[in-house]
């Protein structure tokens, strides 16, 4: 009865490991999508600027973002369906092609 006893709470326990390991890996892929989410080119004080990996520097050459709108250097887009405008300082636009706002903690990183 012990030995039956002992096995149930090494199992027990090792479920518990077992179900750690998994909710570290999910996490994980959280952060690496959050991550990738925060990058994107803005325009701020009339200069673009790309924000990779939580890094921030100059817009150095076009970008074509994954919806195929095209970011110029000089703040141009073009979208895929071939509308042009001209972004404005405060404005973003995230990897996958959306336009925002910047948000107040981006402002600051640079």
């Amino acid at each position: 009865m012990k030995k039956v006893m002992i096995l149930a709470l090494g199992l027990f326990a090792s479920a518990g490991v077992f179900a750690q390991k998994m909710d570290s890996k999910m996490d994980h892929k959280m952060d690496k999508k959050m991550e990738m989410k925060k990058d994107a080119v803005m325009m701020q004080d009339g200069k673009m600027m790309v924000m990779k990996d939580g890094k921030t520097m100059m817009m150095e050459q076009d970008m074509t973002m994954t919806n195929g709108t095209m970011v110029m250097t000089d703040g141009s887009v073009k979208m895929k369906n071939g509308k042009t405008m001209k972004m404005k300082n405060g404005q973003s636009m995230m990897m996958d092609g959306k336009m925002g706002k910047m948000k107040p903690h981006m402002k600051h990183k640079m």
